[in-house]
């Protein structure tokens, strides 16, 4: 009977247009979308021309600075700093007096850099002519160290080197970020409309009361409406995965790079599905709730928007963690754990112990679930419109 119960809901789900439309396709336009920004975002600025504004007087110096930076290109404007304004140039230098005169002469000259920092454009050239003064500075003070016979070594007593203990760059970061705020949001937006239509669309349409005439027990009906919302779950979660891992192999270029899984390719892509059918069924127990307690499809999903609402917050928690910094509670909290375990396994790090925990904290709150939606819907006041 729960068979039965399963195939016909799962039948009836897929044959609406309108779901599969919000099932399959509104997720797939989701993500497409969000990969490809992502991957822009890591697009080598190199690639742009960006306009810096000199005066005529700066402009043979400031062609030599920034000689060695071909995607800035020096203007010269009367007024610089209203160039910027204008939106004529990304940035401006703007110089004192007889600036190179003063510099030849050992008197202190001031320039100032001028632009938006709230503009991304901006900020990098801004970024880029401050790096590009400095090391002007550096050299001007080595020329004039030399030419006192002083060594530059007393003025710079020693260097700093940095060193990255992580391979993970800022690709590896963004895909961290990327897979599982997809995933989490497509499973939640697919398996939504399927939710809301089994329990509260059965009250709004008046055919709950008739279902419960029939003699099946009302925890198989409940069991058989649940794995059907979980199914649809974990339909639309594998299809994420696919796509996504079909997209970034395919049409990016960036955030292909920072996939370097070697042989343990099979291992991590078998624990991401696992993951998938775990939090599909989380979901679906916690949708299942909100749409027993909705009396009609718009209320169901009123009290939906909420839990696809949380599947971001955890996007602000784990973003700036390394691997080595998540802990317990990471993998104990659920939607969190869902975003620390991928994050992970997208840097090639099996842990079992924080597999067991994700899996086993998960299965723990499906069960708290489903049972407080069989207390509900074993009340007529619950599944009577």
């Amino acid at each position: 009977m729960l068979l039965n119960i399963y195939l016909k809901e799962l039948k009836d789900c897929f044959r609406d247009r309108r779901t599969l439309l919000l099932t399959v396709f509104l997720p797939i336009v989701m993500m497409t979308g969000l990969t490809l920004f992502y991957d822009s975002m890591l697009s080598n600025d190199d690639d742009n021309t960006y306009t810096l504004a000199v005066e005529q007087a700066f402009k043979p110096e400031a062609e030599q600075l920034f000689a060695q930076t071909p995607n800035i290109e020096v203007r010269t404007a009367a007024n610089p700093e209203q160039a910027v304004a204008d939106g004529d140039a990304q940035a401006a230098l703007v110089t004192g007096e007889s600036f190179a005169e003063n510099i030849e002469n050992g008197i202190p000259a001031s320039i100032s850099i001028i632009g938006n920092s709230f503009s991304e454009n901006s900020a990098y050239v801004m970024s880029a002519a401050n790096a590009a003064l400095s090391a002007f500075e550096n050299t001007i003070v080595a020329e004039r160290l030399q030419a006192e016979g002083i060594d530059q070594s007393l003025i710079q007593p020693f260097t700093v080197e940095q060193k990255e203990i992580s391979s993970e760059g800022g690709a590896m970061m963004m895909l961290s970020l990327l897979i599982p705020l997809i995933l989490a949001l497509a499973i939640g937006v697919g398996a939504g409309p399927a939710a809301a239509d089994l329990f509260a669309g059965e009250k709004e349409r008046k055919t709950m009361e008739a279902l419960l005439m029939t003699p099946v027990n009302r925890t198989t009906m409940l069991m058989a409406k649940w794995l059907v919302i979980s199914t649809v779950g974990i339909v639309i979660g594998l299809v994420t995965l696919l796509v996504v891992c079909l997209e970034v192999a395919f049409l990016t270029e960036n955030l292909r790079e920072a996939i370097q899984f070697g042989d343990q390719f099979p291992l991590i892509i078998g624990f991401a599905l696992l993951v998938t059918v775990v939090y599909s069924m989380f979901n679906g127990a916690l949708l299942m709730l909100t749409s027993i307690v909705g009396k009609t499809i718009k209320e169901s999903q009123s009290y939906s928007a909420p839990v696809m609402m949380l599947s971001v917050f955890p996007a602000m928690f784990i973003t700036n963690l390394g691997v080595n910094e998540l802990t317990v509670k990471h993998f104990a909290i659920p939607i969190l754990n869902l975003f620390s375990i991928l994050k992970e396994l997208l840097a090639g790090v099996i842990n079992y112990e924080h597999l067991a925990l994700m899996v086993g904290t998960n299965l723990l709150i499906i069960v708290l679930f489903i049972t407080l939606g069989r207390l509900l819907f074993l009340k007529d006041k619950w599944v009577m419109n």
